[in-house]
């Protein structure tokens, strides 16, 4: 059910949740300081309660209404990334919701850069919390029609046209002036430390529960099997009844349907959900993906893969 941005806004003050557009996935978005609608957002993805949910503001002044320190090298990374597809972690106000940060005493937050986004948090005034618009484990939704199709033309849905990042944020939590990454994006892990001045702590202690870090996520109903080579996938064409094959760059074809992807890792992320869902869409046996370039602007995507091909 399309909605425009006035009624986006009607309904999430009155305690609905609406499937919005950002840079990254559309989200399923709902006040994050009201508990019924926060309670929906669960029940709609069939979402774990101990999976916390990343809240989205308007701007950087903001923070400090949910959070209970904003240490300088968190105010750094802010400065650097927002908005923009990154997410900081950091020790939560006790009046947050205990279901927004699934009882962790951190809070999730990130200044998304989509403009209807944008626009959508500064004329409610709302802070919103919105996980990806799909049911658990399922994959992400990169446009309006992505959301209908999984979750049903009853959720209401603010069209905000293709996501042009196309994987979830980059995530790190900041704990003085030490930070751990926790979930791999387009932003990079050597773009970070350029700001921080310092590597990431390595499992100094235990991190802090956040999204995307089940070993299965983002997956299509169909099943995967994910090839080291595109020599390794062309051979296994011949022993499959029904497939369809995923590559990235140029190169030797496999002798069944495929979808091709840039070998710039940027414009490959932002055509991955979407290939994946014309993949899905196709109902075939088995999708067969090449595994992206072994390089570290690969790694998110990589990561997005192997946990969509888990159990496999």
């Amino acid at each position: 059910m399309q909605v425009d941005l006035t009624q986006a806004i009607a309904l999430l003050k009155s305690g609905n949740v609406v499937a919005i557009p950002t840079e990254t996935v559309y989200g399923l978005a709902a006040d994050a300081t009201n508990d019924v609608a926060l309670h929906q957002v669960y029940a709609i993805k069939q979402r774990p309660a101990d999976n916390p949910l990343i809240v989205h503001i308007a701007d950087v002044s903001q923070v400090n209404n949910w959070v209970t320190e904003f240490p300088p090298l968190a105010q750094k990374f802010a400065q650097a990334f927002w908005p923009g597809p990154f997410t900081l972690v950091l020790k939560a106000k006790e009046n947050v919701s205990t279901i927004v940060r699934s009882n962790q005493p951190t809070v999730a937050l990130r200044i998304p850069s989509h403009p209807l986004a944008l626009k959508l948090l500064q004329k409610s005034g709302l802070a919103l919390a919105a996980p990806s618009a799909n049911k658990f484990t399922q994959l992400s939704p990169t446009t309006a029609a992505h959301v209908t199709a999984g979750l049903g033309d009853t959720i209401p849905v603010l069209d905000g046209g293709a996501c042009e990042v196309g994987i979830e944020s980059t995530i790190v939590s900041v704990e003085n002036e030490d930070w751990c990454l926790l979930r791999l994006g387009m932003i990079s892990e050597a773009e970070i430390e350029k700001i921080a001045g310092k590597p990431a702590l390595k499992n100094e202690k235990p991190l802090p529960k956040v999204p995307g870090q089940h070993l299965q996520h983002y997956s299509p109903r169909t099943s995967i099997k994910l090839f080291e080579s595109r020599d390794a996938l062309i051979r296994s064409v011949e022993s499959q009844n029904s497939c369809v094959a995923l590559l990235f760059g140029k190169g030797k074809v496999p002798d069944c349907a495929y979808f091709n992807l840039s070998d710039n890792p940027n414009e490959a992320a932002e055509g991955l959900y979407d290939t994946l869902h014309q993949m899905d869409a196709m109902k075939v046996a088995l999708l067969l993906i090449e595994a992206p370039p072994k390089m570290p602007e690969w790694l998110a995507i990589a990561d997005r893969l192997g946990r969509a091909a888990h159990g496999e």
